[in-house]
């Protein structure tokens, strides 16, 4: 008895199969996201259910398209069995596609298991027909289909595997074509499996009666697309809430690590460092045992962020933390606090000198330099440190005298590691009244001049350099040595700088109204003015509001602030210069100058330091040889010399034996007021 074929229903079937494999692979990968949660077991189950029910419609719906000249139904409890067999099937399937690993002889094993299942379900529902004679199966047919189902089993089992990354691209167009390629396989198992029955020529279905064709494959087909869609939306829909929740747990991972991390080197932050000195703080009271701070900035990285830019200071810093890094122990904490501002702990001390090795360890290594870009620079830290529990038992404590030990290493040459010690806090407290008194002074007028009177060789005045000085109601009356490396570290010096040649081009004004014969009058440059771009301009602007010309102010510049950015300094210079501005080369002899810079400087006048002044008593020949060869030097590169700190006959009478064009000091006049100045330039002249 032969039959025929309905192939829209065939087509169906294919459908099927398909839809039911691209479930099986889309839970197989969701299973695989939840293989720590107890959801995998819900997915497990509810997948199993649905491939299983995949599987099983499509043979009906391939039944369905078979059709026979004879009225045919189905046993309802043998029907339910094979449904039973698909699901378990499909159990299996599912788990050892998520299982620890899927070996060669595993996925043999299960690929036979597997096909063995559901051809077992395939002929149970021909089985179920009750066919009176029973159905007689090719052997060759029979053996091929059980082989496809076996094959077709390995192969999915295989790609469900390699599919169940989710993090693959194009993971839902490999998806779909894997399923139309399992679909086809499956489809193509039972549609061997049909051909090869052979149904004897008057043969009757005993289970005609039982559950109509019709209702059951129609039935079936509604029921199972039901079933395959809801699971995949809602496999979509738990995929996109996890992925939803693993981007908020990311977004949070990273705003906690923004939260507690620096960005710029990744370092922990003040925060994460305040909170690991606290836990420091408990587990040394309680165990005992000691730690240290080693609170540090880099020495002149203002100059570095405005010369080269901010862009080389963020690498500069960058670099810096990578060393510190290297320094330390694996179980220290480095952190920037913020700026140029980096603190070590370091816990578990064995002794005093373990800190004291990691400092000098430190500085030993920024005493390499560094190469940022095309630069080569050397950076070098002030360190200061503090003891638990001998220098505070707090962490504000703590840190607040690292930090006075780090000023004091500052005031101590730079470059260097100080202890705190409780005589610092003096000092401490003696610089903030200073910052105080700084904030207070331009406002309120604390500010005021003296001037120095220099003089050329015959005694005759040839001009004077403005000294700044401060008389605060409370602290008193401060010297530039006191006020000055306050200013420069707070960026104060900047504004003072021009209050400075304001207040000078006033005083001018009033001497010339006063009929008082013109002089040049000399103001001193600090670091941070030289690195403002427009310096030039705003001294200009100065001049051109109080009516002074720019012939009768000379600036001077520190050998060692000219020397740290020398091509910079030259062009500073020209500037000046083209503007009419004469320049000199203050405190020279302290610094590294090279002659061939010295040359390029084209300054107007070169001033000893009072050191070789003093030596010209103190070191007696060798003394003087060193003071001829400055003049001579200046002299050979067309500029005038001025000796400082002249406090001797004797300092004075070698100076003029060995040419110096002008001197100044408290033997020839102390710094004066400008009423005393104006007395002065009314003389004329003045002996000495």
């Amino acid at each position: 008895m032969h039959g025929t074929y309905n192939f829209w229903l065939v087509a169906a079937s294919l459908v099927v199969a398909t839809l039911a494999s691209f479930t099986a692979l889309d839970i197989s990968g969701r299973i695989a996201a939840l293989s720590r949660s107890r959801m995998r077991y819900v997915w497990l189950a509810g997948g199993a259910a649905s491939m299983g029910t995949g599987i099983w419609s499509m043979h009906f719906i391939g039944v369905l398209a078979f059709a026979l000249p004879i009225p045919l139904g189905y046993d309802l409890s043998i029907t339910a069995a094979s449904l039973g067999v698909a699901i378990l099937v499909s159990f299996f399937a599912l788990s050892v596609i998520n299982g620890a690993r899927l070996t060669i002889a595993r996925l043999v094993v299960s690929s036979v298991l597997m096909g063995a299942g559901i051809a077992t379900m395939h002929y149970m529902g021909d089985a179920a027909m009750r066919m009176q004679p029973a159905i007689v199966y090719d052997p060759a047919l029979f053996a091929a289909s059980i082989a496809i189902a076996v094959t077709a089993s390995g192969a999915a089992l295989w790609i469900a595997r390699a599919l169940s990354d989710a993090s693959q691209s194009n993971l839902i167009i490999k998806r779909v074509a894997s399923a139309l390629v399992m679909g086809i396989a499956i489809t193509g198992m039972h549609y061997t499996g049909n051909a090869a029955a052979n149904f004897p020529l008057g043969a009757v279905c005993a289970a005609a009666n039982d559950v109509d064709v019709h209702w059951l494959g129609t039935t079936v087909t509604l029921f199972t697309l039901t079933i395959l869609v809801i699971t995949l939306v809602l496999s979509r829909f738990d995929a996109h809430n996890a992925m939803l929740a693993g981007s908020v747990t990311k977004l949070h991972g990273q705003i906690v690590h923004m939260a507690t991390f620096d960005t710029l080197t990744d370092l922990p932050n003040r925060r994460t460092m305040t909170e690991r000195i606290e836990l420091a703080v408990r587990h040394a009271t309680h165990g005992g045992t000691r730690f240290a701070i080693l609170f540090m900035d880099l020495d002149g990285f203002k100059t570095i962020n405005d010369s080269l830019g901010h862009s080389t200071g963020d690498e500069v810093l960058k670099a810096f933390a990578r060393r510190l890094l290297q320094c330390v122990r694996g179980g220290d904490t480095v952190a920037r606090l913020g700026g140029d501002e980096f603190v070590v702990l370091l816990e578990n001390m064995k002794a005093h000198g373990d800190a004291e090795r990691l400092a000098e360890r430190i500085l030993d290594t920024m005493r390499k330099g560094l190469v940022i870009g095309e630069h080569p620079l050397q950076v070098m830290p002030s360190i200061g440190i503090a003891l638990f529990p001998d220098d505070g038992e707090s962490v504000e404590a703590l840190l607040k005298h690292a930090d006075v030990a780090m000023y004091e290493a500052k005031r101590g040459g730079r470059s260097t590691y100080r202890f705190f010690e409780a005589s610092m806090n003096e000092a401490a407290v003696r610089t903030l009244k200073i910052q105080q008194a700084l904030h207070e002074a331009l406002d309120a007028g604390y500010f005021f001049l003296l001037f120095q009177p220099k003089f050329r060789g015959g005694g005759e005045l040839a001009g004077a350099e403005a000294l700044i000085r401060l008389d605060h109601p409370q602290s008193g009356l401060l010297t530039p040595m006191e006020f000055i490396p306050i200013a420069e570290r707070s960026g104060q010096i900047v504004e003072i700088g021009y209050w400075v040649v304001r207040e000078t081009c006033r005083q001018m004004v009033r001497w010339r109204d006063a009929g008082r014969p013109p002089v040049k009058v000399a103001i001193n440059l600090s670091p941070r003015q030289m690195n403002e771009a427009d310096l030039v301009a705003r001294i200009l602007a100065i001049l051109r509001e109080e009516g002074v010309a720019s012939e009768q102010l000379m600036f001077e510049i520190t050998e060692t602030v000219a020397m740290q950015d020398a091509p910079r300094t030259i062009d500073m210079i020209r500037a000046f210069q083209d503007n009419g501005f004469e320049i000199a080369i203050d405190d020279f002899g302290t610094g590294y100058s090279s002659l061939a810079y010295l040359q390029r400087f084209r300054a107007k006048q070169l001033k000893i330091d009072r050191f070789f002044t003093n030596g010209l008593d103190e070191n007696g020949q060798e003394g003087r040889a060193i003071v001829s060869a400055i003049i001579a030097l200046a002299h050979s590169l067309d500029m005038d010399v001025v000796a400082e700190g002249v406090e001797t006959g004797t300092q004075r009478d070698r100076l003029r034996d060995l040419m110096c064009d002008e001197m100044q000091g408290f033997l020839l006049a102390k710094p004066l007021s400008a009423q005393a100045f104006e007395a002065l330039l009314e003389e004329g002249a003045v002996g000495v």
